[in-house]
């Protein structure tokens, strides 16, 4: 990968890993109308899942934070597969939502899934500021923390 967004990427000394699979029966992203829709994306790391639990019971707000930020790279990585790895084709993004896998009466989950967030406007500027959900749930895929998914708009 090279570019701006690249370069930027060096900046803040976050190299993407390789996108990850799908464990179910969906794909990973669809591109259609300029836009490319990625599918929810978890805390995957390539040694394993991170960040299992409920944010308020098992694990904190920060932790939370952290677990949206890494759901965040994996939106990156996903971007990156549907451009071939040309980041700097990306002119929105759209929107984000973000389930928080957290305990009754819980309700900072908007504080959790600005790590997902804050990672898009870092890496794109305000071509990163997007409309957003974040949404508490129950219980969430394979005990992750939190799931979140993208809209992003590309030439």
């Amino acid at each position: 990968m090279s570019g701006r967004i690249a370069a930027r990427l060096q900046e803040l000394g976050i190299e993407l890993a390789e996108a990850p699979k799908p464990v179910a029966a969906y794909v990973p992203f669809v591109v259609a109308g300029g836009l490319i829709f990625v599918s929810g994306q978890v805390s995957a790391v390539p040694s394993g899942m991170r960040y299992v639990g409920k944010v308020g019971f098992d694990l904190t707000v920060e932790q939370g934070h952290q677990a949206a930020r890494l759901c965040g790279l994996n939106i990156l990585a996903q971007l990156g597969a549907a451009l071939d790895g040309d980041l700097d084709r990306i002119t929105r993004i759209v929107k984000l939502t973000g389930f928080v896998n957290c305990a009754d009466g819980f309700t900072q989950q908007p504080q959790v899934v600005n790590g997902a967030s804050e990672l898009m406007v870092d890496v794109f500027g305000d071509a990163g500021r997007h409309a957003r959900a974040a949404l508490g749930a129950n219980a969430l895929p394979l005990g992750m923390a939190v799931e979140v998914d993208a809209v992003a708009a590309f030439t």
